[in-house]
C-alpha cells in the first residue's frame, strides 16, 4: 500500500478521535503531542491561547492547567463558550487587547502563551509563508507584553526562507528554543512549531547552577 494511503488514514484517525473524545478540532492532538514531548503547560498555569477558534487547543490547555490554572482564549472570530475557559474577542496587536487579557488573568502575567494561528491560504507558497511569519511575529510581540519571566511559548509557523530570521528573534528571548513537527500535522502541510522555554534574558547574567544542585531548568 502507498505512503499516501497511510498518511490519509492517519489524518482520518485524528479527525475521528477528536469527534469521539469531544474535542473541537483535530489540532488538539498537536498540542497534546507537543505537551508529551516538551511539557510546556503545568498544573496551575495561566495560559493564553492566541487565535484560539474553534477552541481545540484551549480545551487541551484547560485540562493540563486544571482547576487551579486559568486559560484565556482570544480570537477575532467568535468562539462558542468552553467550560473553564475565558473567551475574549479582539486583535492581539492592539494595546486594549493585551490589557483585557492581563485583566482576565487577574492582573498577572501568563505562564505560557500558545498560538496555532494560521493565515488564510492563498495557494502561493511564498505569500503564505510570509503571512505565517507575520502572525508569528505578532504572537511573539504579544508574549513580550504578557509572559512572565521564565515562561513558555509555543507558536506555529510555515517553513520557508524567513524562518531562520524569526527563530533568531525567539532564541534571543528564551533560554531554550526547539522546532518540532507533531505526528498529527497534515502530511501536505509545511507547518512546524517553535517551542521556546525560559522567557527573559536575565539568565545570561545569572551564575551557573552548582554541580549536582538539580535545580537547572530545561
Amino acid at each position: 500500500m502507498s505512503k499516501r494511503w497511510f498518511q490519509e488514514k492517519k489524518q482520518e484517525h485524528f479527525y475521528r478521535l477528536a469527534k469521539k473524545e469531544k474535542y473541537r478540532s483535530r489540532a488538539s492532538y498537536k498540542l497534546k503531542q507537543i505537551q508529551e514531548k516538551f511539557n510546556v503547560i503545568h498544573w496551575g498555569f495561566l495560559v493564553v491561547d492566541l487565535g484560539a477558534s474553534p477552541g481545540g487547543w484551549s480545551q487541551v490547555a484547560s485540562e493540563l492547567a486544571g482547576s487551579r490554572g486559568k486559560v484565556v482564549a482570544i480570537d477575532l472570530a467568535r468562539i462558542r463558550p468552553l467550560d473553564g475557559v475565558t473567551i475574549l474577542r479582539g486583535d492581539i496587536r492592539q494595546p486594549e487587547t493585551v490589557e483585557a487579557v492581563i485583566a482576565a488573568l487577574g492582573g498577572r502575567r501568563a505562564d505560557c502563551v500558545i498560538s496555532d494561528m494560521s493565515p488564510d491560504i492563498s495557494g502561493a507558497y511564498s505569500i503564505d509563508h510570509a503571512r505565517s511569519i507575520e502572525l508569528a511575529e505578532a504572537a511573539l510581540e504579544f508574549a513580550n507584553k504578557c509572559l512572565r519571566f521564565k515562561g513558555n511559548f509555543v507558536v506555529k509557523v510555515f517553513q520557508g526562507d524567513m524562518l531562520g530570521g524569526y527563530l533568531g528573534k525567539v532564541r534571543g528571548k528564551f533560554r531554550n528554543c526547539r522546532t518540532h513537527r507533531p505526528a498529527a500535522s497534515r502530511p501536505q502541510s509545511s507547518e512546524t512549531y517553535i517551542i521556546a522555554k525560559g522567557y527573559g534574558q536575565e539568565h545570561d547574567k545569572a551564575p551557573p547552577p552548582k554541580k549536582g544542585s538539580g535545580s537547572e531548568e530545561e
